[in-house]
């Protein structure tokens, strides 16, 4: 049969498991995913951002991810807001990546929330691809108590587009013959892959929509954008060879980055956002059992110039307020005050060696 690829994907991942831990811890409590609710930051001093929102937040007081806690409590002031928890979002990634590899080896993570499956290895067992993705989705929501998104394509790139497509708690498809009118009068700014530089250079050239994208002449878009607009041009037509690699090669770094809802100009802003950057990629280290040497920052600022800087550490880490210390101190050397627009940390000499040298 011909390949089928399943693109699944938690809802609101981070609030979903906070959620049900605290059900757990009080079974009597509100469900946070009910009521106008974010992860990330502190009440008290108002700093740090949003991680993750419920759909109360966002539907009716517009809270969206990256924004500062202090314009979300000026929106809703009796907005709950719950500290992160990134050892427990691991333990619970776990479980549910642990599930899809009792269905099949053939699964790729891309995140704590996300993976692809290849659909072929289990097809025997289902009657059709939407029936093996309603087991899947009823299955994570009844055993594990959060819901999922699951796309259905032939290849990654479709299904990944169909994940996304309405929320929460649903299975779409997105075949070849039902891109024309399931994707192309999407925005262009929901293809996957096409970031805020991308689109500020396709709305200079006339393009808003997925199928202009599509139609528009290769040769031009890699006139412009060099190999990244011919990709996405690929992306536009439904064209993607890439095969679900379940075993992926050792990381040589980690890193994380964000675009930001407004122009940053305070430090103390972006050093919020350096701060849950780093809590990020310090639980990804720490899940995987590796310490990184070097840390990094990117920084793109309102005229969409990039910057960056790195620091050699002393002694290889996995701990969030050391990489955090690490970027700041990037930050101060690089930054001039010009409004930023994207931040990013990103970590490289990825060791495995667990001793760890004092300091004097």
């Amino acid at each position: 049969m011909d390949r089928i690829i399943f693109h699944i994907d938690v809802n609101s991942a981070y609030l979903s498991w906070s959620a049900i831990d605290l059900l757990q811890a009080n079974p009597d409590s509100v469900d946070i995913r009910t009521i106008p609710a974010i992860i990330g930051g502190n009440r008290k001093t108002r700093h740090g951002i949003v991680l993750a929102k419920s759909l109360s937040a966002k539907n009716i007081y517009h809270i969206h991810t990256a924004e500062p806690v202090a314009n979300a409590l000026k929106k809703c002031p009796t907005l709950t807001i719950v500290p992160p928890d990134h050892d427990s979002y691991s333990r619970h990634s776990k479980q549910f990546v642990g599930f899809l590899r009792s269905l099949t080896s053939e699964i790729e993570q891309v995140s704590v929330d996300e993976c692809y499956l290849d659909y072929t290895t289990i097809a025997s067992r289902f009657s059709s691809p939407e029936e093996g993705a309603a087991y899947i989705r009823n299955y994570i929501y009844s055993h594990f108590g959060f819901t999922v998104n699951v796309g259905i394509s032939s290849n990654k790139v479709l299904a990944k587009m169909a994940s996304d497509f309405t929320k929460p708690d649903r299975v779409h498809t997105l075949w070849k013959s039902e891109i024309q009118t399931k994707m192309w009068p999407l925005p262009v700014s929901e293809l996957f892959y096409v970031g805020h530089a991308s689109l500020n250079k396709l709305r200079k050239l006339g393009i808003h929509t997925i199928g202009e994208l599509a139609a528009t002449d290769p040769g031009i878009l890699q006139a412009h954008m060099k190999s990244q607009g011919l990709l996405i041009w690929q992306y536009a037509n439904g064209i993607d060879e890439t095969a679900v690699i379940d075993t992926p090669p050792p990381a040589k770094g980690y890193g994380n980055s964000l675009t930001t809802p407004q122009d940053v100009t305070e430090p103390g802003i972006a050093k919020q956002y350096l701060l849950s950057l780093s809590e990020t990629i310090a639980a990804r280290l720490r899940a995987d059992s590796v310490k990184i040497g070097v840390v990094s920052i990117s920084l793109r600022d309102w005229d969409l110039r990039f910057y960056g800087h790195q620091i050699t550490l002393s002694v290889p880490t996995d701990l969030t307020m050391e990489i955090y210390h690490a970027a700041c101190q990037c930050l101060s050397e690089l930054w001039d005050g010009t409004p930023l627009r994207h931040l990013g940390i990103h970590t490289s000499r990825v060791t495995t060696d667990s001793f760890r040298q004092m300091q004097l």
